[in-house]
């Protein structure tokens, strides 16, 4: 393969709701462009993109594929990325390395929530979006409904290039409102037969062609000059207002295809190498200190590796973009996240599990390496004279917890060394050892996510793991003050150990005034602050510890002991053993030895006495509450508010967005356990969630019960 300019390079990503159609497309590519003779397919499980066993054993795409093509003397990197919203990290990683998306829509059932989920990507990343209606070959497809939709979701900027005249097992052929020509096929497929639109047609293509050349003109002045006076524009010229639309995010193109059969793969081919914007042509990319980098072959050499695939035989598969400069096969790097050298020894481009290697990679241009040392997914490598690094791919919050184990329990170490591994192929695998929970908890976007994982595990890695449910880290606070007093006090020859502390807790609020006085059972107790420390606590919350001693009661140098020793109790609630948070303590006396008095006897003091006056304060347990954004058809509302209601969610809001509606709520982490299941279920997979964590709340008091009860009989397991 010969060495690509910047200005010869364009990158795009594949993307569409789960049976879409990109592998199929992606296939349908590979064989227009000549890469491959003979197309494979998903049901015998021989396509280019889907080859790792994971995806031919549940038929879905699990990665995204790295794929190449040659059009034109131009080359078109292409990132085939997974359907399933379980597998959006994939798709995020590809729309931030490319710079053109085309959104397959399912000819099916149009636009899905999957559609919406992509779109909403591509407005946040500003990337140029074609639309491409396939499968329109199908029993159900409707295309003036589909077109219908999509102009009320996306608005005017959704124009349409072609039209089929049918849709259905009859189809094979469509009318091209930007050539003007008539596209038909033999009922096999094959080359088209290219041809004038036939008169029955002409109203409806000039009706469309006058409405496309009109968007192309709105994007350059001097075109729209041209069409006021003209009322029309060459080929040429519609190109470029298209290409210049697209780069401003002003006009979606809709194009068609049957996949299946390559109808109209080859136009479309013509259309990403005429049209889609190069490399050169798009917005720069910001490094982490906010310095634009220009993609310039004649720039300092800078590479970034945005995936890691693991492939058998060979290891690590690392894949990356040239950011700047020119890279070449042998060069010397500096890893600037690890602070280690790395030789890149060979080059290659890829298509699927084929490399083909090559000598140099210039600015903007998307490869892969073997065999590194110390690189993983996120890490720039620079030559030298550069110090670039980039970090700009944000993925969502997860949005399905199961705590993970060895069957075995010696395979535990060998267990997390294969966990941290498979998080560089796909970053939204979250591990997590929770020392609170004493559990590892590994986090994904959903049921069939970690199922994924799973599978990989136990026939990849030859592990046996199974899954049981997460913890929730509840906390624990008070809700009014006590007050209690603890001697400490042991002699057994020699030194002794003594120290007393009285203290009064009492919940703690943001902002709230120092205290002045309590009054407890009649009595008052006036304070006199000597001191005061606010301890930021790293489960979230505050401890606000108050010296009020006087008269020298207590000596200061007993005061950090006497913290620590309040401290370790908050790590360990009364009532259900969880973290306590949102306190404050007053110590306003106590006595001690002038021999037997240490640190240790004061830090056991305070723990005591904490303890028996947070018994005392009201405790109460506190149960994480998330946000929770639901995006739904509105034929399933009514089904999926019945569910919220009955996960104790509040319902926040409604909003119509984009011919979905949006659920807002708030609801307890614990009712989030199996909600991707339920939502799935109860749409058939055509709904979508985003969480985010909101807040601790007071949980109801029949469940504070319970969580106690729950708590003792462990405590009482233990004890037997």
């Amino acid at each position: 393969m010969r060495v690509y300019q910047t200005n010869e390079i364009k990158n795009i990503a594949l993307l569409g709701s789960a049976g879409s159609g990109k592998t199929t497309l992606a296939e349908a590519m590979l064989y227009e462009s000549g890469l491959i003779k003979r197309r494979g397919s998903v049901e015998a499980k021989n396509t280019v993109s889907d080859y790792f066993p994971v995806e031919q054993e549940y038929g879905y795409s699990v990665f995204s594929t790295v794929f190449n093509v040659e059009w034109n003397n131009k080359k078109l990197n292409i990132i085939d990325c997974p359907g399933s919203d379980d597998f959006v990290g994939g798709a995020i990683t590809a729309l931030n390395v490319t710079d053109q998306a085309v959104i397959l829509i399912n000819g099916q059932y149009g636009p899905e929530v999957g559609t919406q989920n992509n779109f909403r990507y591509t407005e946040k990343l500003k990337k140029p979006v074609i639309f491409l209606v396939n499968q329109l070959d199908s029993d159900k497809c409707d295309f003036d409904s589909i077109i219908s939709s999509m102009q009320d979701i996306y608005g005017p900027k959704c124009v349409q290039i072609q039209y089929p005249i049918t849709t259905g097992p009859g189809f094979n052929a469509l009318i091209d409102v930007l050539l003007m020509k008539k596209y038909s096929w033999k009922p096999e497929g094959g080359a088209p037969i290219i041809e004038d639109i036939p008169a029955e047609e002409m109203d409806k293509a000039m009706e469309l062609h006058k409405a496309l050349v009109e968007a192309a003109a709105e994007n350059d002045e001097t075109l729209m000059e041209k069409f006021f006076e003209e009322e029309t524009l060459t080929e040429d010229e519609m190109r470029e207002g298209i290409r210049k639309g697209l780069v401003t995010r002003s006009i979606f193109p809709v194009f068609c295809v049957c996949a299946g059969k390559s109808m109209g793969v080859h136009r479309l081919m013509e259309f990403l190498g005429n049209v889609v914007p190069f490399v050169s042509e798009m917005p720069k990319v910001h490094n982490t200190r906010g310095e634009e980098v220009a993609a310039e072959s004649s720039g300092p050499e800078s590479i970034y590796f945005f995936k890691t695939g693991v492939e058998p035989h060979i290891g690590e598969v690392s894949y990356f973009k040239v950011m700047s400069g020119c890279v070449k096969a042998g060069d010397d790097l500096s890893n600037a996240d690890r602070g280690s050298k790395e030789r890149i020894a060979n080059i290659y481009v890829c298509a699927g599990a084929n490399r083909q290697p090559v000598d140099c990679l210039n600015a903007g241009d998307i490869g892969c390496t073997v065999k590194l040392k110390d690189v993983k997914t996120g890490n720039t490598l620079n030559g030298k004279d550069c110090d670039n690094r980039f970090d700009f791919i944000k993925y969502p919050n997860s949005k399905y917890s199961r705590a993970i184990k060895a069957v075995n329990e010696a395979d535990t170490e060998k267990l997390m060394a294969a966990l941290l591994k498979m998080r560089q192929e796909d970053p939204t695998w979250v591990i997590e050892q929770s020392k609170e929970l004493k559990q590892t908890i590994v986090h994904g976007q959903g049921e069939f996510h970690l199922r994924t994982l799973k599978w990989r595990l136990e026939n990849n890695e030859k592990l046996q793991v199974k899954f049981v449910d997460a913890k929730i880290p509840y906390r624990e606070t008070i809700t009014k003050a006590a007050r209690a007093d603890y001697r400490h006090k042991k002699q057994s020859g020699g030194a002794g150990q003594f120290g007393e502390v009285h203290l009064i807790v009492e919940p703690y609020a943001e902002g709230m005034p120092d205290p002045v006085m309590y009054k407890f059972n009649g009595q008052e107790f006036k304070m006199n602050i000597k001191s005061k420390e606010v301890v930021d606590l790293e489960w979230g919350g505050k401890l606000v510890f108050i010296n009020s001693v006087v008269g020298g009661a207590i000596d200061t140098r007993f005061m950090p002991a006497i913290l620590k020793g309040i401290m370790e109790r908050m790590e360990q609630g009364p009532l259900t053993g969880s973290y306590a948070r949102d306190v404050r303590v007053v110590v306003y006396d106590g006595k001690m030895h002038p021999v037997d008095s240490n640190e240790l006897s004061f830090m056991l003091a305070a723990r005591h006495a904490f303890s028996d006056a947070f018994k005392n304060a009201g405790p109460k347990i506190l149960e994480p509450i998330y946000d929770l954004e639901v995006y739904v058809p509105a034929d399933f509302m009514g089904d999926v508010m019945s569910d919220l209601q009955g996960r104790r969610a509040l319902i926040m809001g409604m909003d119509s967005e984009a011919g979905y509606q949006k659920l807002q709520a708030k609801i307890p982490l614990k009712e989030l356990a199996n909600y991707s299941i339920s939502l799935s279920s109860i749409t058939g997979g055509r709904a979508s969630f985003t969480t985010k964590f909101a807040s601790y709340e007071l949980v109801p008091n029949d469940i504070q019960q319970a969580l106690i009860q729950e708590h003792e009989a462990e405590l009482a397991d233990k004890d037997e």
